[in-house]
């Protein structure tokens, strides 16, 4: 699991002072979404570099604190490079313009959100299709689709930094190639 606490100190290191303080303060005072808000508006403002293990990160903090509508946009804008080095290749593959996968026989649709690029798995949220034809603004759960077939895991709806570690769990590099070594 994930300590927040420690990881939101470490997101906000990444901005300058007095930026860092404010998203720091933000925690604090229990104004998580303000901070949220500071935090990726620092980003942007900074044109603060950082890695797609740490856009993920913050995607999930966004998702989580129910400011996916208000700042996925700006977060999407935010100057990023490869992910860190011993991590699974993941990437941010949400996209305003994504259309929704049906998910099998449950009435929810399964929006792609983060993918890994190194095994091809997929972590996913279910959202409900509303009367107005729109997506639930909560996601109802989380499916991790692994890169062999069979059926997704599925986590709970308060559960994404769980669905998380499991799309990078089940993403294992290969072994290194060593002549003359036989496994």
């Amino acid at each position: 699991m994930i300590d927040e606490v420690t990881l939101w100190y470490r997101l906000a290191d990444l901005l300058p002072e007095p930026e860092a303080t404010l998203v720091r303060d933000c925690w604090d005072i229990g104004e998580q979404e303000a901070g949220l808000d500071a935090l990726v508006s620092g980003l942007q403002a900074g044109r603060v570099v950082i890695s797609e293990t740490t856009l993920v990160e913050i995607a999930v903090l966004v998702r989580e604190w129910g400011m996916g509508d208000a700042l996925m946009p700006r977060l999407l804008c935010c100057a990023v490079v490869g992910s860190e080095e011993n991590d699974p290749p993941l990437r941010l593959i949400e996209h305003p313009d994504a259309r929704p996968l049906p998910s099998s026989g449950t009435g929810h649709v399964l929006v792609p959100w983060i993918g890994c690029a190194r095994c091809g798995g997929v972590l996913a949220r279910a959202h409900t299709v509303e009367p107005w034809g729109g997506l639930s603004f909560l996601p109802v759960h989380y499916a991790v689709m692994g890169p062999r077939p069979g059926p997704p895991r599925v986590f709970g709806a308060h559960d994404a930094w769980s669905a998380l570690a499991a799309l990078r769990a089940q993403c294992v590099p290969a072994p290194a190639y060593a002549p003359g070594v036989v496994r």
